[in-house]
């Protein structure tokens, strides 16, 4: 299965393909939009590292080419969040993805599916269970790992089920609403709407925040703006 992931990761992430094809300097469409939100960064303050609890645990950031993965050692994993994963009970490590839910579950990837995807409309977020490493699955170089506390992989964790629950029926049940496009892997219904300005790397950021993690998400569009952060936190 690793070596499945790593050949299908070795590309563009499909999630996020309509960014190479239209998020790029000669689209002015996007200066405007891109040029607000940079300018907006000055406003929005980082959070510090938290310092007064035990780092025990680790997140796993993956870069996908233009795509941002969120994941954890399935030890690590705690309720609610621990559920998702009951169908999987060989997995080590599961892995979190954002992105446009009419994009990801249609076959039609031509311009006008790209286009569409450019507006607000609804999200899913694709859960992959992995019996091996992220290193394994997606290439050592495309892995940072984290560490943060036992309180900071929880609150993390809260983001990630706040965005899967918030579509789940008054049971509180969240159930997948189709399988993913490789083995271990499932979509699950989000509350956000994906956009031009809500992409699936400002999601990454607002979960690497809510820890809290020193990371900005205002203005964050591109995978490279998310792991440039990330890769500043894990320098010593």
């Amino acid at each position: 299965m690793a070596r499945r992931l790593a050949s299908l990761y070795s590309g563009e992430s499909v999630s996020c393909a309509m960014q190479r094809r239209f998020l790029i300097p000669r689209s002015f469409t996007w200066f405007a939009p891109v040029a607000l939100a940079a300018s907006l960064l000055a406003c929005q303050a980082v959070p510090p590292r938290p310092s007064n609890d035990r780092t025990t645990s680790f997140i796993y950031v993956v870069r996908r080419s233009w795509h941002i993965d969120i994941g954890f050692a399935v030890t690590d994993v705690k309720a609610p969040l621990t559920s998702l994963a009951g169908d999987y009970p060989t997995a080590r490590y599961l892995e979190f993805g954002f992105g446009d839910r009419h994009y990801l579950m249609t076959r039609d990837h031509g311009p006008s599916t790209l286009l569409a995807a450019l507006w607000p409309g609804p999200g899913l977020v694709l859960m992959t269970a992995l019996t091996g490493t992220p290193q394994q699955a997606f290439g050592a170089d495309n892995v940072v790992m984290l560490p943060v506390t036992p309180s900071q992989s929880r609150q993390i964790q809260a983001f990630i089920w706040e965005t899967v629950s918030m579509t789940s029926s008054q049971t509180g049940s969240v159930k997948p609403i189709a399988t993913g496009p490789y083995e271990g892997s499932v979509f699950f219904a989000a509350g956000p709407k994906y956009s031009a300005v809500y992409t699936c790397n400002t999601w990454a950021a607002e979960a690497l925040r809510s820890a809290p993690l020193p990371v900005h998400s205002t203005g964050v569009e591109f995978s490279g703006q998310v792991w440039s952060q990330v890769k500043r936190i894990a320098t010593p």
